[in-house]
């Protein structure tokens, strides 16, 4: 299939052609024409035209279609299909010149411009910075012929370099968070980063901090998750940025592990090697586990004691999940998410002791919330270390082939049969409800009868 037959093309392509039938300049801009160009289909497409938000919701209007002004003041209108929502519609955006930057995020004023150059000089990164004439390219199928490029994206994007447009002090001045967005393009596209650009992004890291936790957040989030996250981490390290927003996780470098279970060198190395296996599109919570889970080894490396003896790291799940529930925090992460990135870490170790487990405390590991997560961390784990694979394949297998009635089951007795057997609610309850479930999962009990005999054996009558 064309991508001029995909939805999302002939949506934008309409909404260029509309306001081109009005008397406004109106082109596909940004991200979109860059993967045009790399023979990818984009996520979605914007269009930048001269028309004003007034004028952009004034065209549409007279053709039926709902308009939301999401960023006005900045020229952002959203142009609705009809009967849908947001998730089609196509953002339509007024070329501007922007004024000054003093926070570093956004400028404090924006001007409105009928010139695509003007517009396109103050955008971010050459290969984002090029124009592509829609209807040309509908009307003789040459995508190389229908873009306007006034910064050099072309060139740029034929060598693979990430290359800021005109200064890149000057770029980076006005919203800090580029800095990042240029290590994730480069990653992302297999690029590196033009030297001048690179440079800047280093003179400059130290002031990343003023761009919110949470711009920071996602932008780091799409790193892990993008299919790249290892060469972005490292790009991260070298740029000196990643000491800014993460310096957690630069205290891996040089802390060595026991070569017999990490031949593959310190813990720096096993967490890139490791973040080399998260794949394009992986979940959030996994690829921050994923990052996280020996962020407790350098607080706790224990050198070897005497011959004999090796390289320990004691108690490093339970330090991590402390170090890391305070890096979430930090980050404004959703309580949801934390709680499953800290199940990660806090659990990572136990798959060494599957084989050795009761049935009932094995039946409770794999019945853990998204153990798919775990399992996918432990396999990445062992893959970046000994990939001695045996009790991921045990652990695979058993939560496999076990019943969702096992997994999960009805449980014999609940808290309502020990009140109704006679029993007052109190601290002991917990390890009763613990004593009969166990009991259930390992087969020794068959009912609830059984179940509170087992209590009243255990914890005497009522």
């Amino acid at each position: 299939m064309s991508v001029r037959d995909e939805a999302g093309f002939r949506r934008a392509a309409w909404v260029a052609r509309a306001l081109a039938e009005a008397g406004f300049e109106a082109y596909f801009a940004g991200g979109c024409v860059r993967d045009l160009l790399l023979g990818r289909v984009p996520d979605d497409y914007d269009v930048a035209t001269s028309a004003t938000p007034e004028q952009v919701m004034e065209v549409f209007a007279g053709l039926g279609r709902k308009t939301l002004p999401v960023g006005a003041h900045f020229g952002v209108v959203l142009v609705c299909e009809e009967a849908s929502g947001q998730d089609t519609a196509v953002e339509v955006a007024t070329f501007r010149h922007d004024g000054a930057y003093s926070d570093g995020r956004r400028p404090d004023a924006v001007r409105f411009s009928t010139n695509a150059r003007e517009d396109v000089v103050r955008r971010d990164f050459t290969i984002n910075g090029m124009l592509l004439d829609v209807l040309k390219f509908e009307a003789d199928g040459d995508l190389e012929g229908a873009v306007l490029d006034f910064v050099g994206g072309r060139d740029d994007l034929r060598v693979g370099l990430v290359r800021a447009i005109g200064d890149p002090a000057l770029r980076f001045a006005e919203d800090k968070l580029r800095m990042l967005r240029g290590v994730r393009f480069a990653a992302r596209l297999g690029f590196a980063i033009e030297a001048g650009t690179f440079a800047a992004m280093r003179d400059h890291a130290s002031e990343i901090g003023v761009v919110s936790l949470e711009r920071i957040r996602e932008e780091l989030t799409r790193m892990l998750t993008e299919g790249a996250a290892r060469t972005a981490f490292e790009m991260l390290d070298e740029a000196g940025l990643l000491v800014e927003v993460l310096p957690e996780i630069v205290k891996m470098h040089g802390v060595e592990q026991p070569p017999e279970f990490h031949p593959e060198g310190d813990v720096w190395v096993h967490t890139m090697m490791l973040l080399e296996n998260l794949q394009a599109g992986c979940s959030a919570t996994l690829a921050w586990g994923a990052l996280l889970h020996d962020v407790g080894k350098p607080a706790t490396f224990q050198p070897p004691q005497g011959p004999g003896d090796r390289i320990r790291f004691n108690g490093h799940a339970e330090v991590g999940v402390r170090i890391a529930e305070v890096m979430l925090a930090r980050l404004r992460f959703s309580g949801e998410d934390t709680e499953q990135i800290l199940a990660l870490v806090r659990n990572h170790m136990r798959f060494g002791d599957v084989t050795k487990m009761k049935r009932s405390t094995l039946l409770r590991f794999l019945r853990m919330p998204h153990f798919d997560e775990h399992l996918a961390l432990h396999w990445m784990d062992c893959m970046a270390a000994h990939r001695r694979m045996e009790m991921y394949r045990f652990a695979k297998r058993e939560y496999e082939e076990a019943l969702v009635e096992v997994l999960q089951p009805v449980l014999f007795v609940t808290g309502r049969d020990l009140i109704e057997a006679g029993y007052k609610p109190g601290p002991r309850f917990r390890e009763m409800l613990e004593l009969a479930e166990d009991a259930q999962l390992e087969g020794q009990i068959g009912s609830r009868e059984q179940g509170l005999a087992l209590v009243r054996e255990r914890f005497g009558a009522r």
